[in-house]
């Protein structure tokens, strides 16, 4: 049974269908304006802008599609290089716990000049928010601050976070790759300038995504390209627009706001379900329960590693112990240690996560198995 689904979601399959219709009958170039072919392809791809738009209450000419998070976060943190070395406001401000596609960037970033406060999260895994006014200054550009952490299914307190920020002009930024189509309200708080969206964690396929930039008024945030040639995407992100993908995105934008109840209501069943067979086991929850998405355990069970627990549950289940970016390195989550585990405490957590889709798993056969190596 595949319970791996914050590192990718099955495809749905209504996108599917809408996949392979602009895949294979509707294959026309966005950039084609000389026939229908074109026309219907630009339409398909409007649409799909007001799709992803409407999940975090957006106009059209907010989106931006891109290859996924990775290439979004880059482009919010990177084009605003510019903008910095122009006014002089060099510090950034991120956490302890995001995705390598945000702490990369901001190392990159540091190595041209700039400073970078990386705010700390206690043993519950969210960052306070009086951290961050505490590191405010002046001179702040960038603060970039992930919906969802990846690994452990915390949300941080988004809207506790946007409202520190009252008054002070730092733009706001937050890889929504994991809670994107799945905690809908606190994308909505217009204080937010930057979010970016991965197609393949909300059930669209691989290879698709967006970064959603909102106006202040008139104002857009002043980002510049990382690459160029050709003009597409406000000339932010160039290339001929993958039309299927980006249609399939739409198609799973809506539907993840349509049905966004339903989709809750079943994690929440086999939250319960999975806690209720493990009741019998040592085991322990990694961070603050109450703000765990409800698709997500992160847990540990007492003497075993999380190695040996993954090879001894793979007849049964399909589950990590890490973000799927870094899991070939073999080194202790940096989440969990910024957490304060210690390093046989990070090397016992497995990563258990679920979806909508997923069908009854017979977590009594899992309990029994982690009760045999016990």
């Amino acid at each position: 049974m595949y319970l791996d689904c914050n590192a990718t979601t099955p495809l749905d399959p209504q996108v599917r269908e809408v996949l392979v219709r602009y895949l294979t009958d509707e294959f026309g170039n966005e950039g084609s304006r000389t026939h229908e072919y074109g026309a219907r392809a630009k339409q398909a791809v409007q649409r799909a802008r007001d799709q992803v738009g409407a999940v975090v209450g957006v106009k059209r000419d907010e989106v931006i599609f891109t290859s996924g998070a990775t290439e979004s976060n880059n482009l919010a943190i990177l084009g605003l290089r510019e903008a910095g070395h122009a006014t002089g406001r060099k510090h950034l401000i991120t956490t302890a716990i995001e995705h390598k596609a945000v702490l990369e960037p901001f190392e990159a970033l540091e190595r041209d000049g700039f400073e970078v406060t990386r705010l700390a999260v206690g043993a519950g895994g969210y960052v306070e928010p009086d951290a961050l006014k505490a590191a405010l200054r002046d001179d702040t550009l960038l603060v970039s601050i992930m919906q969802a952490n990846n690994e452990t299914g915390v949300l941080q307190p988004l809207k506790e976070l946007a409202s520190a920020l009252d008054g002070h002009p730092a733009y706001l930024h937050t890889d929504a790759a994991q809670g994107f189509g799945k905690d809908l309200e606190s994308l909505r708080d217009p204080r937010i300038d930057m979010i970016s969206v991965s197609g393949h964690k909300v059930f669209a396929p691989k290879g698709v995504g967006a970064l959603i930039t909102r106006r202040r008024g008139y104002e857009r945030v002043p980002l510049k390209p990382l690459v160029y040639g050709g003009g597409q995407e406000r000339g932010l992100r160039p290339g001929t627009l993958p039309v299927a993908l980006i249609a399939a995105l739409g198609e799973a934008a809506e539907l993840a706001v349509c049905d966004n109840s339903a989709r809750l209501a079943r994690c929440k069943a086999i939250r319960e379900v999975a806690l209720g067979a493990f009741r019998g086991l040592s085991f322990k929850l990694t961070g603050e329960q109450t703000r765990v998405m409800s698709h997500v355990l992160n847990v540990s069970f007492r003497g075993l590693d999380s190695e040996a627990l993954i090879v001894a549950l793979k007849d049964l289940i399909a589950i990590s112990n890490g973000s799927a970016c870094t899991s070939a390195s073999y080194t202790p989550s940096h989440v969990l240690k910024a957490m304060g585990m210690t390093d046989d405490q990070a090397n016992a957590c497995v990563r258990i996560s679920w979806c909508h889709m997923t069908p009854d798993v017979d977590w009594g056969a899992v309990a029994e198995r982690i009760r045999m190596l016990s």
